[in-house]
């Protein structure tokens, strides 16, 4: 179709609210981060939900319960659970909320890697809330599991959902994971490939990064795939030039990058969308509507999901 899909993790996993006062924690931070980034431009929301007083990860399906109807109720973007939640949850909690509400794209992550979220600890020196310290620092001993019978179950207890998934790709071999998924029919054409760039643990940034991950892609998949790329950190918008110019996809969000520009906090997810926005029709690309979005994946629509 030559459209663009963006996709905007509003909130994430990864950082902490001590790390910036626009990271959207509350239900009602989220439901209007949401919307905002919809307005100005994302096809596709991506959803983490959090304690609204810690800001700690909450994968529970009530934490999730409290801002989904209200989001689908003012805005026409496809929503994406996360089933990766936090790198510290089993897959068991990881997968509750897409099973209990049949999303039109739930993430799955394609293998396991180190996830070192600690170098973090240098840069944000005033962390407010218990728990941030420690979700960093204990990640020099992480390992984000994500085994093939992670990934089974995943799919399993999805499989009468007709969910589709945003498969999250890290390296080259979660690429691997997914064409051996393909192989044994266990999921089906268009795969939504998100490649993933940056996390201490996984593929780097450098633009041949990208090229490989993308060559790779072509030769397992064909035709039969969206691919979508999202930069970590301060190389987001970079990482989405390159990659809407080599005829991709992009995801933004304040879960991928707190940051609008060098030393500038991005003050909303809607910032982001429109930044990377103006990049992909510099580029004489045109963004796709949600509607263009659901057709290039196949989505199921969102009058079939439970929410």
């Amino acid at each position: 179709m030559n459209k663009v899909i963006i996709t905007c993790a509003v909130t994430g996993a990864i950082h902490t609210p001590s790390m910036s006062p626009y990271l959207p924690v509350t239900p009602e931070e989220i439901i209007e981060a949401a919307v905002g980034a919809a307005e100005a431009g994302a096809s596709i929301i991506h959803l983490h939900a959090r304690d609204p007083v810690t800001g700690k990860p909450d994968q529970s399906p009530e934490a999730f319960a409290r801002f989904l109807p209200q989001i689908k109720a003012r805005t026409n973007a496809a929503l994406n659970l996360t089933s990766g939640g936090s790198p510290f949850m089993t897959i068991e909690e990881r997968i509750q909320p897409s099973m209990r509400f049949a999303p039109e794209v739930a993430s799955l992550n394609m293998g396991s890697i180190n996830f070192a979220l600690f170098p973090m600890l240098d840069r944000f020196k005033d962390l407010k809330m218990d728990w941030e310290r420690k979700h960093l620092e204990d990640s020099r001993d992480l390992i984000f599991r994500n085994t093939f019978k992670d990934i089974e179950f995943a799919l399993a207890m999805c499989a009468a959902n007709d969910t589709r998934f945003e498969f999250e790709c890290y390296d080259i071999g979660h690429l691997y994971n997914l064409a051996h998924f393909a192989d044994r029919g266990l999921v089906k054409p268009p795969f939504f490939v998100q490649s993933v760039f940056g996390i201490l643990g996984g593929i780097g940034v450098h633009h041949e990064d990208v090229s490989h991950m993308r060559r790779t892609a072509d030769r397992l998949f064909g035709s039969d795939y969206q691919w979508s790329v999202l930069g970590a950190g301060r190389l987001q918008m970079t990482i989405a030039t390159l990659a809407a110019g080599m005829g991709g996809n992009v995801r933004v969000g304040l879960e991928d990058s707190l940051w609008l520009g060098k030393g500038t906090l991005a003050e909303s997810n809607a910032q982001q969308v429109r930044q990377v926005r103006n990049i992909i029709e510099g580029l004489g690309l045109q963004v796709a509507t949600p509607d263009e979005a659901r057709q290039m994946l196949q989505l199921k629509g969102a009058d079939k999901v439970r929410f």
